[in-house]
């Protein structure tokens, strides 16, 4: 009698769920396992915030994973390639025939003096990352005890805890190392749009600064030796690809676990996907180029299309929290190309501000701010790249931009 194949997933996160959900619906018949370090069902990390402010609760972010099995709180602690099997923190080993990595990342934690405890085993009281549900409770409740709180980092996990934070009754303030808010995806015209919106919900921002220490009473501590009083503080400094385990494995690591179009690692038989995964050079860290990931590898896995391939994503960024909306992609920053052209609208009154990026009779990127009424337009536009109308003003004022 064959035996069934065995696709064990280490990881029950956003990447791992989708693909083991499209894996089945593809018709894929392997037994797939997703090995989940945190003890509960993938969820979308993406909706924290709304977590936090009571708009979800933990149930309602719940993500589908298929006929998968699921093996919450199995964290995977060693693998063994050429033998085919992983280790869990148990000591228990699994065999496997196929071998996805969704380990994720990690947040990154600064180098500000006093962010943990004098012993060393974690963060102060008060300190808290935001990536896990987990983390999202314990902030919540003492979020319940705060008057006061700093969000260290701009971007835009900084941006959604803030407004979060606001929105319970908390006075917010964001600082952020960079030149302006979200400057991976926005230009300093739409962050200092966007920073007027948060101001307007409570929330102050410092733009350019760095955050040094943390003082025995509590403060934040900027370079400049300017002190914020508060008595909460969230790190929003970014995440790392959490590599520890391919790399002990002897798998290639740069950023991330380095994969090829067709989402392999260096080692026979292992993939990997999402937050963990290096493509020609690039971790994106973000849900949408992890979900067509995931889509590519359950298409090649299940047979449905053994040729299927990753060549990169072109990822909307997109914000969603409470009155502040955003949507940002492709080529945003076109300063360094005199062969782009730049179309701007600002509504001062209205708060929003759209950015269009041509080069020639094609769109190349895209920003809007408080008005996202053509963003599926215009994201269908960037993808097809087809001829834009005569007037592109069009793409920014009307529905049907694309059609």
């Amino acid at each position: 009698m064959t035996r069934e194949p065995r696709i064990a997933v280490i990881g029950a996160g956003m990447a791992a769920a989708r693909f083991a959900e499209r894996y089945h619906a593809l018709g894929g018949t392997a037994r797939v396992t997703l090995y989940g370090a945190e003890p509960r069902a993938p969820y979308n990390r993406v909706l924290l915030a709304d977590v936090l402010t009571g708009r979800y609760d933990a149930d309602a972010i719940s993500l589908p994973f298929g006929r998968a099995e699921l093996r919450p709180g199995a964290e995977a602690v060693g693998l063994d390639p050429a033998a085919r099997l992983l280790t869990l923190a148990d000591g228990s080993t699994e065999p496997w025939d196929k071998l996805v990595l969704a380990t994720g990342a990690n947040p990154v934690l600064p180098p500000i003096r006093g962010l943990r405890r004098p012993d060393g085993t974690g963060l102060r009281d008060g300190v808290h990352a935001l990536r896990t549900l987990a983390d999202c409770a314990r902030l919540t409740e003492d979020a319940t005890q705060a008057q006061r709180a700093v969000v260290i980092g701009g971007g835009v996990l900084g941006v959604s805890t803030a407004r979060a934070l606001a929105a319970l009754g908390l006075a917010v303030e964001i600082v952020h190392q960079g030149p302006y808010l979200i400057e991976r995806q926005l230009d300093a015209q739409a962050a200092a749009a966007l920073r007027g919106a948060l101001r307007a919900l409570g929330v102050e921002t410092y733009p350019g600064n760095r955050a040094r220490a943390v003082t025995a009473a509590g403060e934040v501590e900027l370079a400049n030796g300017y002190r914020l009083d508060t008595d909460l503080i969230v790190l929003a400094c970014g995440v790392r690809p959490r590599t520890a385990l391919a790399h002990a494995a002897g798998l290639a690591v740069g950023t991330g676990i380095v994969v090829d179009d067709t989402l392999a690692t260096s080692a026979p038989h292992v993939h990997a996907i999402g937050d963990c995964a290096q493509h020609r050079g690039t971790v994106h860290g973000l849900a949408g180029p992890a979900w067509e990931q995931a889509d590519v590898l359950a298409a090649r896995l299940s047979g449905a299309d053994p040729e299927a391939r990753y060549t990169g994503s072109r990822p909307l960024a997109r914000l969603s929290a409470g009155p502040i909306e955003y949507a940002a992609f492709g080529d945003v920053q076109p300063d360094e190309q005199p062969e782009l052209d730049v179309l701007r609208l600002t509504d001062a009154t209205r708060g929003s501000y759209k950015k269009l990026v041509l080069r020639g009779d094609r769109l190349v990127g895209a920003i809007l701010l408080g008005d996202l009424a053509t963003v599926g337009d215009l994201a269908r536009a960037l993808e097809r790249d087809d001829p834009l109308p005569d007037h592109p003003l069009h793409l920014l004022t009307t529905l049907g931009a694309a059609r």
